[in-house]
């Protein structure tokens, strides 16, 4: 037979709330911080393959 669950309290909520969104957040700067280094082109783990675009007048 279906027994019902305890509650739970609002501070594990909150605990667990604010560690889902630190692993979004630090996801989040690893991306930009990975987007900042490919537009410099001082990436040493993310090869992008350079293309000449060159306008012709």
């Amino acid at each position: 037979m279906a027994v019902p669950k305890k509650r739970t309290s609002m501070s594990k909520k909150r605990i667990r709330k604010n560690i889902w969104n630190k692993k979004g957040n630090l996801a989040a700067v690893k991306a930009f911080s990975l987007a900042k280094s490919i537009s410099t082109g001082r990436s040493k783990s993310f090869f992008v393959q350079q293309t000449n675009n060159k306008v012709v007048e």
